[in-house]
């Protein structure tokens, strides 16, 4: 396989996807190209998301002047380290130094009008301001790194609930002083809804069913899909049908509604966050990389410190292969990004290839389980379809290190359910053993149990709130849950 004259040879081939080009070895042998040809030139990435928080990267890319696919290869390799660390990190200005004819197609790529529309957009709802590429004139004027973190959660104490949106079911717990005394999943279609009073009263209806098991409620903590800065969500796939307007004025302050509603102390943050943390709660570690396959691809990451920073960790839309037609994201329109490796489109996606028929008349979430008991049947064609997944991932991982510096990698998700998420994790430690055996050696990877796996999140995300320090003697009164 080859793509821009970079040719790459997997020792390991997705068994339904035998064209998949894994964008961890199509990179590794670019670099090797460019090492090797003594002709390469240095280009600075600053990502800048407030004044105190930016992130800088550095590649090598072939010198200007070359032959045609030398400078196809340079671009396409630096779009999508881009494309990688806008989804990975996040931005609002993007800043990049070097040779200016390799860099300045990227001013009308990453443009309101260029192919990376989709991108810019999202990047200026996130952030609140248009988001910006600039060409710096002098290597001085980039930004080095300013990386924030912040300890958030693994408070177990007093009573607390705990949700989890996800886009084709919603989970909630309860916890009494770090017990879990109940879980619940229920399925819904928050993408379908365009009345923002859906989303609330299935909160609300939640939250209620799992108040009913505590003598009162202390603290409220959730996790959900999208982008949320101050416990309001910039970006969200879960209210798409929502129009912007009514975006702006119901859905933004919803989840402050929420607190007020209850009066007690309210987070919510990134599903994906609230995985990692949900791993760095069970293991005991940081430098952690969590993935969830559900309904999309969610992506979170623990420092060393065991602190939550505030990258983007997007993956969904961070692009894992890199052949010409690669499947589409019917969001973003890009190709070959990780939800359609790493989520139930993925299973969906591969179950045709595999001449596996199911009801399409289910919703998403019973068809996913229609595939896993075809599984546990011992049917030949679903077993295919996680291993695929599981060389996905292996090579994924590989990519992820390129931008993450983990030792532990936990994988949950509802795809991961049953005997599907070993078959995934055997698939991956193969694909590590023979691709990439340094981080293979160093990386552990950690399927949770099968309740956490289902479940995890929304009791990790319940530890999310500090609770205010109460006067000795002076429980809190009980909260009006209406």
């Amino acid at each position: 396989m080859e793509r821009a004259k970079i040719r790459v040879f997997p020792k390991i081939v997705p068994p339904l996807d035998p064209d998949f080009l894994p964008a961890s070895l199509w990179n590794r042998a670019f670099r090797q190209e460019v090492g090797g040809s003594g002709l390469g030139c240095r280009v600075l990435i600053s990502l800048e998301r407030s004044k105190e928080s930016s992130s800088f990267f550095e590649v090598e890319v072939f010198s200007p002047g070359l032959s045609p696919p030398a400078q196809e290869a340079s671009f396409f390799y630096l779009e999508r380290m881009v494309k990688n660390l806008l989804w990975m990190r996040g931005g609002r200005r993007l800043t990049v130094f070097g040779p200016a004819p390799i860099l300045e197609p990227l001013t009308a790529t990453y443009s309101i009008e260029g192919e990376r529309a989709f991108d810019v957009d999202l990047m200026t709802r996130a952030y609140g301001q248009p988001f910006s590429v600039e060409i710096g004139e002098r290597e001085d004027k980039i930004s080095l790194a300013r990386e924030k973190s912040k300890p958030l959660g693994g408070h177990l104490d007093g009573y607390r609930l705990g949700f989890d949106l996800g886009a084709s079911d919603w989970k909630v717990a309860a916890l009494a002083e770090g017990e879990t005394v109940f879980t619940a999943e229920f399925p819904w279609a928050p993408a379908e809804a365009s009345d923002p009073r859906y989303h609330y009263h299935h909160l609300q209806a939640a939250l209620n069913l799992a108040a009913a098991h505590l003598p009162r409620v202390e603290a409220i903590g959730g996790s959900a899909a999208g982008i949320y800065v101050n416990n309001e969500p910039r970006v969200a796939s879960l209210f798409r049908a929502v129009p912007q307007p009514l975006f702006d004025r119901e859905v933004r302050p919803l989840f402050q509604r929420l607190g007020a509603a209850w009066q007690v102390p309210l987070e919510v943050v990134n599903d994906g966050e609230v995985a990692a943390l949900a791993g760095s709660i069970a293991f005991k570690a940081g430098r952690l990389l969590a993935i969830s396959m559900g309904s999309s691809q969610a992506g979170g990451y623990v420092n060393e410190s065991g602190y939550i920073t505030d990258w983007l960790n997007e993956l969904a839309f961070a692009p894992v292969d890199y052949r010409v037609k690669a499947p589409q994201d019917e969001w973003s329109g890009d190709l070959g990004c990780g939800v359609q490796y790493f989520s139930q489109q993925a299973v969906f996606r591969l179950a045709r290839a595999a001449g596996l028929e199911l009801d399409e008349t289910l919703p998403p979430a019973a068809k996913l389980k229609q595939v896993q008991d075809f599984l546990e049947k011992g049917e030949k064609k679903a077993r295919l379809i996680f291993e695929t997944i599981g060389v996905y991932l292996g090579y994924g991982l590989a990519h992820y290190a390129d931008f993450y510096d983990y030792r532990h990698v936990l994988i949950l998700g509802r795809v991961t359910s049953g005997e599907a998420g070993q078959i995934i994790l055997q698939k991956a430690q193969e694909v590590l053993r023979a691709e990439f055996p340094e981080l293979s050696e160093k990386v552990e990877l950690h399927l949770p149990d099968e309740r956490s796996r289902r479940l995890g999140q929304a009791m990790a995300a319940a530890s999310l709130p500090l609770i205010p320090r109460r006067a000795q003697g002076s429980p809190p009164e009980e909260r009006n849950k209406e």
